[in-house]
């Protein structure tokens, strides 16, 4: 399981991963409204989904799953709704960015799959 995860980097850079999670994780709220000519079922799936996917962002468990799952939502909301803004760009990047570079320190992944000191 470690080798899904880069180092959990602590001090600035590891603000910097928990701001870059919170931005990704939050930007999967407003897909209410980006969904709305989709039709019926597809908005109600795509916004449950999309809910569970930012509140992992948000907390940092499954990161590397989560941000590759936002990025496909993203790109999905972009096809699909035939709509291609810059927000829904720039969340599919922090998404891909946040997959290569992992969940930072200050995450669940941290501390259920970070190094373990033995005493």
């Amino acid at each position: 399981m470690q080798r899904l995860f880069s180092t959990f980097p602590n001090s600035w850079p590891g603000a910097g991963l928990l701001i870059l999670r919170f931005a990704a994780g939050f930007s999967l709220f407003g897909v209410d409204y980006m969904t709305s000519g989709l039709g019926d079922v597809a908005p109600v799936f795509l916004r449950s989904v999309a809910l569970a996917v930012g509140v992992l962002l948000a907390v940092g468990f499954g990161t590397p799953w989560a941000a590759v799952a936002e990025a496909v939502i993203q790109v999905g909301i972009m096809s699909l709704g035939k709509r291609y803004d810059s927000s829904s760009m720039m969340a599919a990047a922090i998404g891909l960015a946040l997959a290569m570079l992992g969940p930072g320190a200050w995450s669940l992944d941290a501390r259920v799959f970070g190094r373990k000191r033995i005493v």
